[in-house]
């Protein structure tokens, strides 16, 4: 058989893959709940009669590094980001909730910290460009309660029952599944967001941002692969977590955990042309609230993002 026909089995393999994943999580309405839907859409009907100026994209990108950012600093540090990095317009809030992981794998454990140190430069980087026009930190969760953000998302991948807690801090398998969480999504935000910025300065930042974002998701994916190896159902909680994402952004395919492609790993999630995929602002926001209807808060930030692009989107 030749190498040609071997790539596009593959090919036929992956796509057929992500076809099954159609049907999947559509129940997963419930969660809803954490996404206060009683916020009226107003915000979102009027973002869309106008485009978002570049300021109010970096600003977007900007709550999401918020998030980033302390999730890893207290994985590794035990303490949020310095306060000197959260001032600024909007309902400024605090992290809450995270704590240092015992790492015992000291190779996860330099991974994470660099990171970290990365997460916290973006945040100052994305700061220093703004200016004056910069959004505070708003509110952010990431801590271990039964009903918070991360035991949400778990509960909604399946990976917990109800009423128990999932906790990303007690250990490095639980670390890497957090981390799975955020870094494919950051991903996707900055390519979605890349067609909208119409500075080239910006766009090159931006550009720069999603290069790093990518290593920091191959990180993330590739460790929980060898861990995967002998540990089987890390495997499956990542397949478990995309197909919950893909269920709240509305999309079918869009999301890939790291189970094997036909006879290759799945380290890089892509479309059939190879190329990485998009998510709208609306899309990574039903995300990060942990819902699949439009409204302006909750999951991992309880308060909504600030910023003018703060809306979910209705899927």
């Amino acid at each position: 058989m030749t190498d040609d026909i071997l790539a596009i089995e593959t090919l036929e393999r992956r796509a057929k893959r992500r076809e099954e994943r159609r049907d999947f999580f559509r129940t997963l309405g419930a969660m809803a709940a954490f996404g206060s839907a009683g916020f009226a859409a107003s915000s979102q009907s009027a973002m869309a009669q106008s485009a978002p100026s570049d300021g109010d994209i970096l600003n977007f990108a900007l709550n999401l590094e918020y998030l980033e950012a302390n999730f890893y600093s207290y994985a590794v540090f035990g303490t949020p980001i310095d306060t000197k990095y959260t001032s600024g317009s909007g309902n400024a809030g605090t992290a809450t909730g995270g704590r240092k992981v015992n790492f015992t794998d000291p190779v996860v454990a330099q991974y994470a910290k660099e990171i970290a140190q990365d997460e916290i430069a973006h945040v100052d980087f994305l700061r220093k460009n703004l200016g004056g026009a910069v959004v505070a930190q708003p509110a952010i969760d990431v801590g271990t309660d039964p009903n918070g953000a991360f035991s949400s998302a778990a509960r909604a991948a399946g990976l917990i029952g109800g009423g128990a807690s999932f906790d990303p801090y007690s250990s490095d398998e639980n670390f890497l599944l957090g981390a799975f969480i955020f870094e494919d999504v950051g991903v996707t935000a900055y390519k979605g967001a890349a067609p909208l910025i119409t500075s080239k300065a910006y766009l090159e930042a931006a550009a720069g941002i999603l290069a790093v974002e990518a290593y920091h998701a191959g990180l993330v994916r590739t460790s929980l692969y060898r861990k995967g190896i002998a540990t089987p159902s890390l495997i499956d909680a990542t397949e478990a977590i995309s197909k919950a994402r893909d269920s709240l952004d509305g999309s079918s395919d869009l999301d890939q955990g790291i189970a094997n492609v036909g006879d290759a790993s799945n380290i890089v999630p892509l479309d059939a042309n190879g190329l990485a995929y998009s998510r709208t602002t609306g899309q990574v926001l039903n995300i990060a609230y942990l819902t699949n209807m439009a409204t302006a808060r909750g999951g991992f930030f309880p308060n909504g993002v600030n910023g003018t692009i703060n809306m979910s989107a209705a899927n």
